[in-house]
């Protein structure tokens, strides 16, 4: 049930796997925006290096709270100015990063700037989102067309746009957090008709009905967001 509703970080996590398992050992990596270092286990025969502002002290007021520890950051700086020499890293990772800085372009020229020619950049940003990591949130909607028209222009070829998920998997997010707010918000007996109804559309049963009907019909309008690859294509 919790990785079914949970898709959303489950599947990004397993996307970063799957590139940590393609790079050969000795892969010169850079986390981008890399806050608690989640993934750096998943790295740990390359050389992996991190990075981010370091400015973030975890939120305590609204829906989306949540608590924020960083873990070793090699550079605390700027995504738009990584104290380190052109061409130098074979991979960069930006995972929920782009929508937090204010200049989401600046910090892929800095990618292409960064990375070797034929190095990989792999992104992942929301398309809808709920205002969280306040007052770090600057954007949302960072679409396809984002992607193909900015990654090339700092240099890159896109390699893939996945989705993470579309429309009914979005929606079954959206009703597990609904149902959360008013439950928290609201007390009704087992026998009241809403309990019932909650219930149900939260049961294991709907959600894996849900998860069928996106991978049956795809409505590739909406999603959570998308997992990007791109490849360096010129020299920099």
């Amino acid at each position: 049930m919790a990785r079914t509703v949970g898709f959303n970080q489950d599947q990004r996590d397993r996307w970063v796997a799957s590139i940590a398992e393609r790079l050969p050992p000795g892969t010169r990596v850079l986390d981008i925006g890399a806050g608690p270092c989640r993934y750096r286990s998943l790295f740990s025969h390359c050389d992996y290096r991190a990075q981010d502002f370091g400015q973030y002290r975890g939120t305590s007021n609204g829906l989306l709270k949540d608590g924020w520890t960083y873990g070793e950051l090699d550079y605390v700086c700027d995504a738009i100015a990584i104290p380190v020499e052109d061409c130098v890293f074979d991979a960069v990772l930006c995972t929920e990063v782009l929508e937090h800085v204010p200049e989401p372009i600046q910090v892929l020229r800095e990618i292409g700037r960064i990375l070797k020619t034929g190095g990989r950049v792999f992104i992942s940003a929301p398309l809808g989102s709920g205002l969280h990591q306040e007052p770090y949130h600057f954007y949302g909607g960072l679409t396809p067309h984002f992607y193909r028209r900015f990654l090339v222009e700092s240099g890159f070829e896109v390699v893939s746009i996945e989705p993470n998920g579309r429309f009914f998997r979005l929606f079954l997010q959206e009703m597990h957090r609904a149902i959360g707010i008013i439950q928290l918000h609201r007390r009704y007996p087992r026998w009241h008709p809403v309990s019932w109804l909650l219930r149900i559309v939260g049961s294991y049963t709907a959600a894996r009905w849900l998860a069928k009907q996106d991978d049956e019909i795809p409505v590739n309008e909406f999603t959570v967001g998308y997992h990007v690859e791109a490849v360096k294509s010129k020299g920099g």
